[in-house]
């Protein structure tokens, strides 16, 4: 972002001029440019935006024009660079780098070009001073009395630094330069006689007399026509020279200095066994052998090895830039406080051999002659460890021959949008690169004795160089330990980070300078992701940990991803690596819980089962206004697990909810259940199978978590509320959670949560063939739900057992036991007007009477089930209710008949993405052709 004045008033970014609007809000904003950085009056910009006296509603006239530039700015990301219009009581200030204002820069240049000892580098200074000119100053603004007089004195500066050019031309003896830079100004200025004395200086020393004197007499008759008075004493002096000289005095050119006898190198030595990165290292060639003094960007994690790439880097590609390497660390990430601007601008200029008493003493000064001097040169500058945009900016080298390479653990968006950088982004080390290092340490022989243990540490380090030098340098100095044995130490999660550092240096001290440097929200969500019980998570999740919104979560979790401590899924999910995982749980939150919201009194969902089967099991309740009990203390750690855990029931029951429309929920809240900012809402069922699938990690991790906090209540309703992911998306790896929530359960004394765990239990252990076991949780179910008054619960139970004994088929008396379980679970239902339960059970004895042999009922049930089951969210129930109408009919002899329900079974199988049913349906097909 620029702010120029000298033309066209105008504020340019990358993607050219915004559009100020009017040119009374041109003349605002000129106003407080101004006057950079100090508080304007009201009063003062009133008297600039109107040229007599204001009419009686200018205060609020000038107040819209302030509120549209700030917004304005704020559209265009001024933030980045520094700018901030505000209000300092009952004045406004434009907070800004004064170096992004043209006006400013103008006049540092000049400044400096006067204290040069040689007129070539005043030349270099001048004319990039004037350069920055495209017109009359402030051009596009109100011409109040205050403006007009802002505009004239910049004019009077510039004019007077043509004037000092061609007198710096002059000292260098190129007279027909100076000449040319005053003729054009003469011409446009004809009554400044400074600028005429100037050019007849100019051309008589070029040899041109003549023109010399005729460029007084025309300047003189101009004068005494135009104003009536006679040439003064400059001009005159001037023309008296002229012609007392019996020849023009020359000046010879002087001399260019010799070149400096050293070329500078700050770069520190090359780094030892350096491997890898040849696609990073490719990435820097291709942007440095595009020109126009480009920018690279590396960017990364603690410990990925930034510095090591570009300082090797450096060295592989010295002999490309002949006048020299500079190198600077920043500090931006680290103990010790960062160097002050103007210190490494001394260092640069002292190594380019500027001389000491010639360097300037503000930085501003410095870094002009600093870009004057390199913009000439093929030189290298490295910026090591930048915190921000505004480090690298004024160390930046000029022309379009200097390559510089930074390199920074925050993504410097700014310096991509205003500088053009190159971003060349580092990652953790591929496998091979890995080993690669681990080998030029420990020695080739050693990492071929235990590749699977060189692997395996590899990945317990995330592939992060820093990690792999200081393990290698363990193992190095225990060579009596094996990679095995190592691997097994750093497999222990409380152990490994203390494992990964050596004296002063490792993965923990590397991060906590990153942590240190975070803006304070961003800091405290930091502290709170140690809480989180997954691998990642989303911006409700993350937001529930700290107590804020979701967009306030997303904007701090925005701030740890151009930090590098987490990265964002296109899925909108954030994931820290492991040992950035590691190192958040050894931090504290002290803040967290500060921000949440007030609680609200206990939900009064009602209950439901957690049974098995299509369209059977009852999802939560809708999504209402979650409910939440008395608030978490600030900063209590079971207090932020409490709202990581109630933030997870209350995203389950909205779940359950779009999973099975209408249903009840399973399972009511805690009384004490804390309510979160926000839940997320979804669209359908695919949408919640989604989060569950999504969530499944952090949700399995959240169950243990509350078992071992003693919060027995969250976990069996955790585990329960997941129903619908156990019954429709993923089969396996849920009889230990569902363990575990038959002892929390057990633990509460909770009839109905034991019930519907029992029940759930034993059809998941039945799909996997395990019918003994499944029995005999099976049998203890309904007896439990009767205890807790819970009908529907009771006839899931049932259900479930009875399908159970359906499939072991041991003997024909439990054949005929599940065909009465069945009935009774019917008449539960039916009784308890519950529809989804209803269609499961017509559904289960639909499918006895078919291994019974009795078609006509099955065919009945099924064709009472398929009147109930007619929402758009049943269909794969319909699917099943179909085939097994179809194969009643063909029982019967009905072959066309049951031909037309298989087909339609399989095209409605087929819409709803219902594999297994199309699949079942088709079989059935097969097998009624196989007959015919």
């Amino acid at each position: 972002m620029e702010f120029r004045l000298l033309g066209a008033v105008a504020v340019t970014t990358e993607n050219g001029d915004l559009s100020l609007g009017p040119a009374k809000r041109a003349g605002v904003l000129t106003t407080l440019l101004l006057r950079p950085n100090a508080a304007v009056s009201v009063e003062q910009l009133t008297a600039a935006l109107w040229e007599e006296a204001p009419p009686t509603h200018s205060r609020t006239v000038l107040h819209g024009h302030v509120s549209r530039l700030r917004a304005l700015l704020t559209a265009h990301g001024a933030q980045a660079y520094g700018v901030e219009l505000a209000t300092q009581g009952s004045a406004y200030v434009l907070r800004t780098p004064e170096s992004l204002i043209d006006a400013h820069r103008f006049d540092e240049l000049v400044s400096l070009s006067r204290v040069q000892r040689r007129p070539a580098d005043a030349v270099l200074m001048l004319r990039e001073a004037l350069s920055l000119w495209r017109g009359p100053a402030l051009t596009g603004t109100v011409p109040s009395p205050p403006l007009e007089a802002a505009a004239h004195a910049l004019e009077e500066l510039r004019l007077a630094s043509v004037e000092a050019l061609a007198d710096a031309y002059g000292q260098l003896g190129e007279h027909e330069r100076a000449a040319a830079v005053l003729r054009t100004e003469a011409v446009t200025h004809p009554l400044r006689e400074s600028l005429a004395a100037a050019l007849m200086v100019a051309l008589s020393r070029s040899g041109r007399q003549s023109d010399a004197l005729d460029w007084y007499h025309r300047t003189r008759r101009l004068l005494a026509d135009e104003l009536g008075v006679d040439p003064g004493a400059t001009l005159t002096g001037a023309y008296t020279a002229i012609l007392r000289a019996k020849e023009p005095a020359r000046v010879q050119q002087a001399a260019a200095p010799a070149a400096p006898e050293r070329v500078p190198d700050l770069l520190p030595r090359a780094p030892r066994g350096f491997t890898g990165r040849g696609d990073e290292r490719s990435a820097l060639a291709r942007a440095v052998a595009s020109g126009d003094g480009p920018v690279c960007l590396v960017t990364g994690p603690a410990g990925v090895g930034k510095t090591a790439l570009t300082v090797h880097w450096a060295h592989e590609r010295r002999d490309d830039f002949p006048d020299g390497r500079l190198f600077a660390d920043l500090r931006g990430f680290s103990d010790t406080p960062a160097p002050e601007t103007h210190a490494v601008l001394r260092e640069f200029l002292l190594a380019l051999g500027v001389p000491v008493r010639g360097i300037p003493e503000t930085a501003a000064s410095m870094g002009a002659l600093y870009r004057s001097l390199t913009s000439g040169l093929r030189l290298l500058v490295v910026l090591d460890n930048a915190l921000n945009s505004e480090q690298v900016r004024p160390l930046l080298p000029g022309g379009d021959q200097c390559v510089t390479l930074v390199t920074s653990r925050d993504r410097l968006g700014g310096l991509v949008a205003s500088d053009a950088a190159r971003p060349v982004p580092l990652a953790q080390l591929p496998a091979a690169d890995a080993a690669a290092l681990l080998s030029a340490v420990l020695g080739a022989e050693r990492i071929a004795a235990e590749p699977a243990a060189a692997a395996r540490i590899a990945a317990l380090c995330d592939g992060l160089p820093l990690a792999l030098r200081v393990t290698a340098a363990r193992l190095a100095g225990s060579p009596q330990w094996t990679l095995d044995t190592m691997a097994g130490e750093l497999a222990d999660e409380q152990n490994r980070l203390s494992l990964l550092a050596v004296d002063d240096t490792g993965v923990a001290a590397s991060l906590r300078l990153t942590v240190q440097q975070l803006h304070p929200k961003a800091g405290r969500m930091f502290r709170c992701l140690g809480l989180h019980t997954g691998p990642d998570l989303d911006r409700y999740t993350a937001g529930a940990l700290a107590g804020t919104s979701p967009a306030q979560a997303a904007a701090a979790l925005d701030l740890l991803a151009c930090a590098h401590l987490v990265t964002e899924s296109p899925r909108g999910r954030y994931a820290p690596h492991d040992l950035v995982r590691l190192y958040a749980r050894t931090t504290t939150a002290p803040e967290a819980g500060a921000e949440a919201e007030p609680g609200a009194g206990p939900e009064a969902d009602p209950k439901a089962g957690a049974g098995a089967g299509p369209e059977a099991e009852p999802g939560a309740g809708p999504e209402a206004e979650p409910g939440a009990g008395p608030e978490a203390e600030p900063g209590a750690e079971p207090d932020g697990l409490r709202r990581l855990l109630d933030h997870y029931l209350h995203t389950a029951l909205a779940a359950g909810a779009a999973a099975e429309p209408g249903s009840q929920p399973c399972c009511t809240l805690p009384a004490d259940a804390l309510r979160p900012p926000a839940v997320r809402e979804f669209a359908d069922r695919e949408a919640a199978l989604d989060w569950y699938a999504a969530e499944r990690a952090a949700l399995r991790g959240a169950v243990e978590a509350a078992a071992a906090a003693g919060l027995h209540d969250r976990a069996w309703r955790l585990v329960l509320l997941q129903w619908p992911l156990i019954l429709w998306r993923i089969r396996d790896g849920w009889v230990p959670l569902l363990e575990q929530a038959l002892i929390s359960a057990r633990h509460e004394d909770h009839a109905d949560a034991q019930a519907r765990a029992l029940a759930l239990l034993g059809w998941v252990l039945h799909r996997e063939g395990r019918d003994t076991e499944a029995l005999a949780h099976l049998e203890q179910a309904p007896a439990l739900a009767v205890r807790a008054g819970d009908v529907i619960s009771e006839a899931i139970a049932l259900l479930n057992l009875a399908v159970v004994l359906d499939g072991a088929q041991d003997s024909a008396a439990d054949s005929a036991r599940a065909g009465e379980l069945l009935s009774y679970a019917l008449t539960l239902a039916t009784g308890a007007h519950h529809p989804p339960t209803e269609i499961l059970a017509l559904q289960h004895l639909a499918d006895h009477c078919l291994t019974t042999g009795a078609y006509a009922v099955a065919g009945e049930h099924a064709v009472r089930a398929l009147g109930l089951a007619t929402s758009p969210e049943a269909a794969a129930c319909r699917v099943q209710l179909r085939t097994t109408y179809g194969a009643a009919l063909a029982g019967l002899g009905r072959a066309d008949e049951a031909a037309e329900q298989l087909g339609r079974a399989e095209r409605e199988a087929a819409s709803a993405g219902f594999l297994d049913g199309a699949v079942l349906a088709r079989q059935r097909l097969a097998e009624l052709s196989a007959k015919r």
